[in-house]
């Protein structure tokens, strides 16, 4: 365990001198955040401030970004480079490797959403009970798209893995309801089946809302998690 976490510390200082991952991790959402709350952009949730129905569409992209996009390319650029065998050869070993991984990219989320949640309280959100609703939302996520990075890292050439990552980031984005309510969609109920939507529906309703999340959200983010954390265990390639 203590070289999982030594090796999660290194994985977290390499990720944070990235220039182009920092953008991808903390300043866009810092920045679509204020942009959303001058702007009209997107609509306002009747009876809530435009804060409030920007802060969750905010922590959705950032767990997208962190989570998926930022680990899927770091994991499949190490895969090629042959860092990822390397390291597998030493003491960390294989499970200290994954673990690392992981720890460090549930640090760099955690930071992401606090760097939001204090620019938001700055804008004027206010908590409420519910708010403890998006703990364990974010959780269950975070699984559901870190397991799915990792088994795009390994499946396709690095190449490959930096467009599928951007591109389904824009597309879960823009057209995943993150955005715009997959309610008001065409084909919303579809859409809803996505993890990017589950997600940020329920946290419209804890974070913007006040609400508890559905359960149908819930069940959508488990059952993902637990597709893509059997496809990266079984299928995750280290060469």
């Amino acid at each position: 365990m203590r070289a999982a976490l030594a090796h999660a510390s290194w994985e977290l200082r390499l990720t944070l001198r990235n220039g182009e991952q920092l953008l991808l991790t903390l300043i866009i959402p810092l920045v679509l955040l204020i942009a959303m709350c001058v702007t009209s952009f997107v609509p306002v949730v009747d009876g809530l401030t435009r804060v409030a129905s920007a802060y969750p569409v905010v922590c959705t992209v950032s767990v997208i970004a962190t989570c998926f996009t930022s680990l899927a390319i770091g994991t499949g650029f190490e895969r090629r480079s042959g860092a990822l065998t390397f390291l597998a050869t030493t003491p960390i070993g294989r499970q200290g490797v994954v673990l690392g991984k992981v720890i460090a990219t549930v640090l760099l989320a955690a930071l992401s959403i606090a760097l939001v949640t204090i620019t938001a309280i700055t804008l004027g959100w206010r908590a409420n009970a519910c708010a403890l609703w998006a703990l364990p939302v974010l959780l269950i996520a975070g699984v559901a798209f870190a397991s799915w990075a990792l088994f795009i890292a390994s499946a396709f050439r690095a190449e490959a893995v930096l467009a599928i990552a951007n591109a389904l980031f824009l597309i879960l984005i823009l057209l995943g309801g993150v955005i715009i309510n997959s309610a008001s969609m065409p084909l919303s109920g579809l859409i809803s089946l996505l993890p990017s939507a589950a997600l940020a529906n329920a946290l419209r309703d804890s974070l913007g809302a006040g609400l508890a999340p559905g359960w149908s959200e819930l069940v959508t983010l488990a059952a993902w998690a637990i597709v893509g954390f059997a496809l990266a265990r079984s299928r995750f390639r280290w060469q």
